[in-house]
């Protein structure tokens, strides 16, 4: 057999070398990103037993793939146990993720809890249903959480998804909300944390497909088309596609509130406010110095004050 490649078999080689070098260079930035999302929320410490739970969507099984990459080199010793609530929904391919965590022997429970009856009893037709489903999975998983004796539980949020929420709790809301990186649940006995706050949606695409992660869709409110979320979503991916970056900076914009620049009187006291008589260099200001000069900005009228 020659051992010169043909034109065809040379093409192929390159594209193949190309793409393996791209899928490193991921691989290398999600665990960068998810490494320092850990880092600076101090989510996962010493002897910590993480409840990773496991949809069977691309976030969730991109974040167990990432935690078990991370485990290997991490400083602290951590254990990790996947949990995917099976929800009962019609045609749900029950086997696919027992067949996955076994053959990469990942410890896994599967809680099995028709909340799906209830999802439709409960919503009519048309309505949205993740409001409802989010509640019943949230208070399940935390009661596994305890049987299991797990110490944090991992859910797959990424950056995106905080953002989405951010703009839904202030278009819809009335708050400047988000989903926090790390939090204390309601109940104030379960620690929740999101590794992937830092990470954004297409790197996560592109480490599914790499992957070939075996992704099971949710026919409960995924074809629901109309959702806001999904509306928000289309808003970011717009933004970002016409102004790169843009999203980037939103979202360390959450990382740098001012409260005396914005008007909630209970984070920051307004009507206590005194002169000082001192100056003060991040005060009187609209705009940070980044930000353009007015006069240089068409069509906008300075006012001398």
């Amino acid at each position: 057999m020659s051992a010169v490649l043909t034109e065809n078999e040379s093409v192929r080689f390159d594209r193949e070398r190309r793409a393996e070098r791209e899928a490193h260079k991921l691989e290398k930035r999600l665990c960068r990103l998810v490494g320092q999302a850990i880092g600076d929320y101090n989510m996962v410490e010493q002897g910590d037993r993480v409840m990773v739970c496991l949809s069977g969507g691309k976030d969730s099984y991109a974040l167990l793939d990432i935690l078990l990459k991370l485990k290997q080199r991490a400083p602290a010793q951590f254990e990790l146990v996947a949990v995917n609530l099976d929800q009962k929904q019609p045609g749900f391919p029950e086997q696919v993720l027992p067949e996955y965590l076994t053959r990469i022997g990942v410890p896994f429970h599967i809680e099995n809890q028709d909340t799906y009856s209830v999802v439709k009893e409960k919503i009519p037709d048309g309505k949205t249903m993740c409001s409802l489903c989010s509640r019943l999975r949230r208070g399940i998983l935390y009661r596994v959480a305890d049987e299991l004796g797990v110490t944090k539980i991992a859910l797959g949020h990424h950056r995106d998804d905080i953002l989405q929420t951010f703009f839904l709790n202030m278009f819809f809301g009335g708050k400047l909300k988000a989903m926090p990186p790390k939090l204390v649940s309601d109940d104030g006995r379960h620690m929740v944390i999101r590794p992937l706050a830092y990470v954004p949606e297409h790197d996560l695409v592109d480490w599914a497909a790499h992957r070939r992660f075996p992704i099971i869709p949710c026919t409960l409110c995924g074809s629901q088309e109309n959702l806001q979320r999904k509306q928000v979503s289309a808003m970011l991916k717009e933004w970002d596609r016409k102004h790169p970056g843009r999203v980037d900076t939103m979202f360390t914009a959450l990382q740098n509130i001012v409260p005396s620049h914005l008007a909630d009187g209970t984070q920051y006291d307004f009507r206590g406010l005194t002169l000082t008589g001192v100056a003060d260099d991040g005060g009187d200001k609209a705009f940070d110095p980044q930000w353009p000069a007015a006069a240089s900005v068409p069509g906008l009228q300075v006012i001398q004050i």
